[in-house]
Parts: structure tokens; sequence; C-alpha cells
């Protein structure tokens, strides 16, 4: 989709942190943190939210949590959550299905 924010970035039309990308995936810095580590996970196949997922798009999503756990190993992080928010109403603000992982800061974590 031409418009969609997440395929501009996908497209390095605007800048953004990347911490990871291969062919499928891609990985960057939230721009509104929710907390010390705040990472976005999104497929580079553009689909509209979790609402609009078909039968094809299971591996997909499985591909999204394996990336974000490879991105939580990398980061050292020991506890962290994974989010997909759904809908406006659910929370989510860019029509472009992605993944929250987010966790406290190394240092704080008990």
């Amino acid at each position: 989709m031409e418009d969609c924010l997440f395929c501009k970035i996908i497209r390095k039309e605007i800048p953004s942190e990347i911490i990871f990308e291969n062919e499928q995936m891609i990985s960057f810095k939230d721009i509104r943190p929710k907390a010390k580590v705040h990472f976005l996970v999104l497929p580079k196949k553009h689909i509209h939210s979790v609402r609009e997922l078909q039968e094809e798009d299971k591996n997909l999503v499985g591909e999204m949590i394996l990336t974000a756990q490879k991105i939580a190993e990398k980061q050292n992080l020991t506890g962290y959550k994974l989010i997909f928010n759904v809908g406006r109403r659910g929370g989510q603000l860019v029509d472009h299905i992605h993944l929250h992982l987010v966790s406290r800061d190394i240092e704080e974590l008990p």
C-alpha cells in the first residue's frame, strides 16, 4: 500500500532505527516507546491487521513470533511481552499488522 507508514519504512522512504531485517520481516524501534525496550516486528507483506489474516498467513505470523524471539535473545532480554493490537479500539494505530516486543531495561529486572 502506497500510503502505509510501515510500507514506506520497509521501502526506506522514511528513516527508522532498524534492528533486524530479512526477506520477510523487519523490526525497528517504536517512535513512541511504552517501555525502555519497545520494538515493532512486522512482515514486509502488507496485511491490514490480525482481523484480515488468512489461512495462508499462518506461517508468516509464526515467523513474526520467532523473529521477536531472536531479537529478544540478541538483546539479552530475559523477560518480555509480545502484543498484537487489533483495530482502533484495540489500540492499533497503523494499519499494517505488527507485533510489539516490550520489555523493561535489563538493569531494572529483579
